[in-house]
């Protein structure tokens, strides 16, 4: 089995590091401080193509599949974004991967190319106060009156909703318990956020200021039928597709804010000098550092196994779920050893790398958390009885 990029592929990644390179440690400290969403280093990446990366070339997009998704995402946040990079474009990859995948073709044509361009922004609205990752238990309500539809609810945790134009949202056309199976009843939208309707409401929170988080409240929204993806009930099976694609691509961007942290504490290592020698000289410092790189290495290829299993449409619920945990878990560890490294340096945001161990936090919580990958391996792949 081949581990290596393809040519294609490792031009991809050399054509993300330069592009990054145009945005150093200084202007995503200033972010993570000052907050507003990261608008140059959108822009950077819709004007070289890369937002339609995984899209299909009908419709602008690149054709490309996950694998090379990941590798844009892994190296954007390797070369300094860390989550805030990975949070900024990966929606656009598995948020949208329901439209590629389910919508008409009229619908295609009228989303795709604005999006891709950078001309519209969206978020993925999905997660209720209530609910959490019980999404069966969805009650933001959808009905329908005539040609259109008429939307009341909330929802939270829902980025770049500051800044967005469209938003995918999820929610209940038919009362829970007049329908056969639990995953029925459910239908997928992609419209405007009209803000008259729309409150949205921002989340201030630990890390990752500049994609903001948000709760939605939603009154009365209109949303016309022909913004309905496929058919009305089916839309958490459309949404399903596209959890996979998530997961690889949380886990490449942890695996990449990982790597970020070692590289930072690796170089700190070897300059800091203390008792006339430098750390990095230390087995005490040496060890969790090389521990770190291993972890990491071993997460990258679940990574890359579970995204090539997906591009091949072959089964990846637990490849994708066993990435996301072991990146999430290998890039915590990273991000801690490395402001362990700094000493007291590493609490000074100068530094850097207490900002990363905040971002760490956050594939370790979403979009699954890691109790639930376990019950899934447990459930899916070991046989054993459903816990919950």
């Amino acid at each position: 089995m081949n581990t290596e990029f393809t040519a294609e592929q490792q031009a991809i990644r050399d054509a993300i590091l330069k592009l990054c390179a145009q945005f150093d440690d200084a202007y995503w400290l200033r972010k993570d401080t000052e907050g507003g969403w990261p608008h140059e280093f959108h822009k950077a990446f819709a004007d070289a193509g890369f937002l339609g990366i995984a899209m299909p070339k009908e419709y602008g997009g690149a054709g490309l599949g996950i694998t090379e998704s990941c590798i844009m995402t892994e190296a954007m946040s390797e070369a300094g974004g860390g989550g805030a990079a990975a949070a900024c474009l990966n929606k656009y990859t598995y948020g949208l991967n329901p439209i590629a995948v389910f919508a008409t073709d009229e619908q295609k044509r009228r989303w795709i190319p604005p999006m891709i361009n950078g001309m519209e922004k969206n978020c993925f609205a999905i997660t209720e106060p209530d609910t959490g990752l019980n999404t069966l238990a969805l009650k933001t309500t959808a009905k329908r009156e005539g040609d259109h539809y008429v939307l009341n609810g909330a929802k939270i945790w829902t980025s770049s909703a500051q800044v967005a134009e469209k938003m995918l949202i999820l929610v209940r056309t038919t009362p829970v318990e007049e329908v056969k199976k639990r995953t029925e009843g459910l239908s997928l939208f992609y419209t405007d956020l009209d803000r008259s309707r729309v409150e949205v409401r921002l989340i201030d929170k630990m890390g990752r200021k500049s994609v903001d988080s948000n709760m939605l409240f939603i009154d009365g929204l209109q949303v016309p039928l022909e913004d309905r993806i496929g058919e009305e009930g089916q839309g958490f099976k459309y949404v399903l597709h596209g959890m996979n694609p998530e997961r690889c691509l949380v886990a490449a961007g942890a695996v990449g804010l990982g790597r970020l942290a070692l590289r930072k504490a690796a170089e700190y290592a070897k300059q800091r000098v203390v008792f006339d020698r430098p750390i990095g000289q230390n087995q005490g410092i040496q060890h969790p550092l090389a521990e770190a790189w291993m972890e990491l290495e071993a997460a990258r290829l679940m990574v890359y196994h579970a995204a090539s299993l997906y591009d091949q449409r072959k089964s990846c619920g637990a490849q994708a779920n066993a990435a996301k945990y072991l990146a999430a878990e290998a890039c915590f560890k990273a991000c801690t050893t490395a402001v362990m490294t700094h000493g007291g340096m590493g609490y000074a945001k100068e530094y850097h790398v207490e900002r990363y161990l905040r971002e760490s936090f956050i594939p370790r919580i979403a979009p699954v958390s890691r109790e639930l990958i376990l019950c899934h391996i447990a459930e899916k792949v070991l046989g054993l009885p459903k816990s919950y």
